[in-house]
């Protein structure tokens, strides 16, 4: 991410350096990881893996840039530090996660990211559709349409399958998809398997929203409860939330039976993203 970004010193200094800000510093790189280990699966080179997911991190971070703004979640808190828009201003967010997903695109097309140039451009348009309104954007879109209401699970979970599931499976399938080609059973097995825990993702969310702290998570605790925003722990209560997660796990472990050590980085992300505190 360090080699990928502008750097700061590179007019517009102030643009690129709030992009740097709002990249580099923080985060658990859940998305990068599940890269790397669905990479394993398929013996991908691990420097092709590393463009695949700083892809989809720039993704993830573009969109929380946005998601952080006055017109969207109006948070001031993100990563343990102030927002990008409350540290540099609300113009410039704008435009710093503009150009996160330009530049998203720019290294996804710009390396060799498998041997094949029509599977390259496959996982390129994978990587679009999981960033528009098919996707990312269009769960957002969902998501601020829901303030105020109550949901029920299929209603949360179609949502979520696309707002915070799509990017989760497209990096596990963008990592898998730089190695050697897999039949179509196993793809869609590592689908599945991206899918569930995407979901899983999403409901400990929620929980850990209503159970941690502020200083636990890096930013704002308990903001769904204070914006009447649906979550899975207003659907289904905390315990049954935290129940239904372990059963997300449980169904995602199921999807990697077959592949032996290989998918053994992905059984440990499963537990991680479920039994994560923050």
């Amino acid at each position: 991410m360090q080699r990928l970004l502008p750097p700061p010193e590179i007019a517009p200094s102030r643009l690129h350096q709030a992009m740097r800000y709002a990249v580099l510093g923080g985060g658990k790189r859940v998305r990068p990881l599940l890269a790397f280990a669905a990479g394993e699966i398929s013996q991908a080179d691990a420097e092709r893996v590393a463009l695949a997911g700083a892809a989809v991190e720039l993704i993830h971070a573009y969109s929380l840039v946005h998601d952080d703004l006055p017109c969207m979640d109006d948070d001031v808190l993100r990563r343990g530090k102030p927002t990008c828009h409350v540290e540099y201003d609300e113009a410039t967010a704008l435009l710093v996660g503009d150009a996160l997903q330009s530049l998203a695109f720019q290294v996804i097309t710009d390396h060799k990211l498998c041997d094949d140039a029509a599977v390259q451009l496959e996982m390129t348009k994978l990587l679009a559709i999981a960033s528009g309104s098919r996707g990312m954007a269009g769960g957002q879109a969902i998501d601020l349409a829901s303030v105020g209401k109550e949901l029920t699970v299929p209603e949360l979970e179609f949502m979520h399958i696309h707002k915070t599931g799509a990017i989760i499976r497209a990096a596990a399938l963008l990592g898998l998809k730089c190695g050697t080609a897999l039949s179509a059973a196993e793809q869609a097995q590592v689908d599945h398997f991206a899918r569930t825990i995407g979901l899983a993702f999403q409901v400990v969310d929620d929980v850990l929203d209503v159970d941690a702290s502020t200083e636990a998570l890096g930013k704002t605790a308990g903001k769904d409860a204070q914006h009447g925003k649906p979550t899975y722990v207003s659907a289904l209560g905390v315990s049954r939330a935290r129940a239904f997660a372990e059963e997300l796990r449980v169904e995602a472990m199921r999807a990697l039976e077959g592949f032996g050590e290989r998918a053994q980085r992905l059984r440990q992300l499963a537990d991680f993203i479920v039994l994560r505190k923050s």
